[in-house]
């Protein structure tokens, strides 16, 4: 028993196929994104917990040498903004809209009336009674 196929079908196919490459290939970027981030921040941080317990357990860590662990965690911490644009189009947009020095020549510059309206609940909207809100 064999159903004959319209010429929509195999274009349905396709185009689910691409839908399914499409979020495979967000799903790739999102774990890569991920996996480096986090990568990075136990290699920043780990030796740092590390040696924090050797310390309390056996007193023979050097004092310059568990300075320089904690700042190669402050350095992870630094590094996060930077790794965030790289990877990240919505991170970069809302850094691009937000700073100055990120911002494309054409790009209007939002005004502070209308960022604290945005911010508050101040706004102009509809009349709300009690009765629509409970």
């Amino acid at each position: 028993l064999q159903v004959p196929r319209t010429p929509s079908q195999p274009a349905a196919g396709s185009e689910s196929r691409r839908f399914t490459n499409k979020h495979s290939k967000k799903a790739l970027k999102a774990s890569l994104t991920l996996g480096i981030l986090l990568g990075m921040f136990f290699v920043a941080w780990l030796p740092f917990f590390v040696t924090n317990v050797t310390q309390a357990v056996c007193g023979c860590v050097p004092a310059g040498f568990f300075d320089v662990l904690t700042w190669l965690g402050y350095c992870n911490s630094t590094m996060n903004p930077i790794i965030y644009p790289l990877f990240m189009r919505d991170f970069k947009r809302a850094m691009g809209k937000y700073l100055p020095c990120c911002r494309h020549s054409g790009e209007p510059r939002p005004s502070a009336i209308s960022l604290s309206m945005r911010n508050s609940n101040s706004g102009p909207r509809a009349a709300t009674s009690l009765k629509n809100v409970l």
